[in-house]
């Protein structure tokens, strides 16, 4: 079962910039490319994440709220882009 998910979009050398997805799982065994299948089968092409990571856990808030910029900001460090606010 996924029990948690944080989806946003990354910088992409072929597309300018991909979704990605960030994904912890549960009890069960699944591979990114099972989970884009089953993307591919629920959803519209271009929301379909382009790259799956998967996670123990995901960064939140103090209240539980989503923190998808820090993952954002990761993937721009990973890739030599730093992004300054």
């Amino acid at each position: 079962m996924i029990t948690d998910v944080i989806v946003a979009g990354i910088p992409d050398p072929y597309q300018g910039e991909a979704v990605k997805a960030w994904v912890v799982l549960d009890g069960i065994a699944c591979t990114a490319e099972e989970l884009k299948a089953h993307c591919r089968d629920k959803l519209t092409g271009y929301k379909v994440p382009r790259y799956i990571e998967f996670r123990d856990a995901l960064p939140k808030s103090e209240v539980g709220k989503h923190l998808n910029r820090i993952l954002v900001e990761e993937e721009l460090a990973k890739s030599g882009q730093i992004k300054h606010s």
